[in-house]
């Protein structure tokens, strides 16, 4: 057990049976703030700017296409954090490419009554030793411009900003947001 805050949590790599407990797991936020991006030929800028009335984000649901969870993928791996309670606190689902030695976070998500305590934190730390392991060379991770409080924790996790997807949630329930592409070194 780790301490995190006042709360223990077990941290484990997930076991077939968290299947259905990360699929419910509540990702969604409220935030007073958003990044701003400009657009032009010469590249790209954002900055943080207010909304008002706050902004609430409600991820749709994933169709489970695609990432099959069944243990054996050498190079993948998702991550628990399991409250005092034993209900599933958050987890962290992710990925390494062997030909450009990148840990890519495929999805890190803490429920609402946990955030705040060290547990995005800790969960971010098993994907680097993962990445440590795997002989990365940086870890990297795709978050929309809309979610001022991720971005916030993983700059001071010490990711940088690394790029921008304007078309990526075109034809989707996040139309009109950006995609932003986050990097740091593989410690």
């Amino acid at each position: 057990m780790t301490a995190s805050s006042d709360t223990a949590y077990e941290f484990r790599t997930a076991r077939p049976e968290d299947a259905e407990a990360i699929e419910a797991v509540d990702g969604s936020f409220t935030t007073g703030t958003v990044f701003e991006v400009s657009v032009s030929e010469d590249g790209f800028a954002f900055r943080e700017v207010p909304v008002d009335p706050p902004l609430v984000k409600v991820f749709p649901e994933d169709d489970g296409g695609g990432d099959e969870e069944d243990g054996e993928d050498a190079d993948g791996r998702t991550f628990v954090a399991v409250g005092a309670d034993g209900a599933l606190a958050g987890f962290a689902a992710v990925s390494y490419s062997p030909w450009n030695r990148r840990l890519t976070i495929e999805d890190i998500e803490v429920a609402p009554g946990h955030r705040g305590r060290g547990v995005g934190r800790e969960l971010m730390d098993r994907a680097v030793g993962f990445a440590r392991e795997r002989g990365a060379g940086h870890i990297w991770l795709e978050v929309t411009n809309v979610n001022a409080p991720a971005i916030h924790a993983y700059r001071r996790m010490g990711f940088a900003f690394c790029g921008l997807d304007t078309a990526l949630y075109h034809g989707t329930e996040s139309e009109g947001e950006h995609a932003l592409y986050m990097s740091m070194p593989c410690p």
